[in-house]
């Protein structure tokens, strides 16, 4: 799941539904439905077991996606594949009632596929490596044995399972964590800020520095209004 703004909607939803279908959620804070809906969803597609993605909207702070799709009343979901709207709904619907739509999108789900679920809902190795001897690229079981392996102290074992698939905002931000880890820059509470001024004096110079100061950027995320600054900042040193 990932929380999509109006400034990353293109390559988080367009680009991606290009390589697999993306259900978009849009809720806004107040709404109740909303409140019942977004769990469902979200249970719901974490047991395709990476075979759909699925992008939140918030609209109150991203009026230009809620506008792109025309909505008049939420929660309404709407189903991308290959950039267009292939399903949609509005309101809360059961349980039983969004599997079915999020089944319409998924092909029926492989071994490696249900291996890599039940690693996600338990927390465990064990199902993730069997999934990855069926389909040593499977992205699900890759993303999900990466953030273990990274949590683990194994940040090399991690980039090695990473750069096995194609790069998505998610093994993007996956491959900054485990760059940083393996540099030994626990970002966990630390003063990010104050990591990414230290960096700036060498960024030009130091090919290290200047990776080690866009995963700091990665880990902070588009939405954080630091990050925009920091990147201009970066930019008007190197170019």
């Amino acid at each position: 799941m990932v929380d999509v703004t109006d400034a990353t909607f293109e390559e988080e939803v367009l680009r991606r539904s290009s390589e697999l279908p993306v259900v978009v959620d849009l809720w806004a804070p107040w709404c109740g439905p909303c409140k019942t809906l977004g769990p469902i969803i979200e249970r719901v597609v974490e047991a395709t077991g990476g075979a759909v993605a699925l992008a939140k909207v918030n609209v109150d702070e991203n009026p230009a996606v809620a506008g792109s799709f025309r909505v008049q009343s939420i929660p309404a979901v709407f189903a991308l594949a290959d950039g267009k709207i292939v399903d949609q709904f509005i309101g809360a619907l059961p349980e039983e009632a969004v599997a079915e739509f999020v089944a319409r999108l998924a092909p029926t789900p492989s071994d490696a596929d249900l291996l890599a679920a039940e690693g996600v809902r338990s927390g465990s190795e064990e199902p993730l490596k069997r999934a990855l001897e069926l389909q040593p690229d499977h992205p699900g079981a890759i993303c999900a044995l990466a953030g273990m392996l990274i949590a683990q102290g194994n940040p090399d074992d991690a980039i090695g399972l990473l750069n096995r698939i194609p790069e998505t905002p998610e093994t993007r931000l996956l491959l900054a964590e485990a760059r940083l880890s393996a540099q030994q820059v626990d970002v966990q509470g630390a003063d990010v800020a104050g990591l990414l001024d230290g960096l700036l004096d060498r960024v030009r110079a130091d090919p290290s520095a200047r990776q080690e100061f866009l995963d700091l950027l990665e880990t902070l995320g588009p939405d954080d209004p630091r990050t925009a600054d920091y990147r201009k900042a970066l930019a008007a040193l190197l170019f």
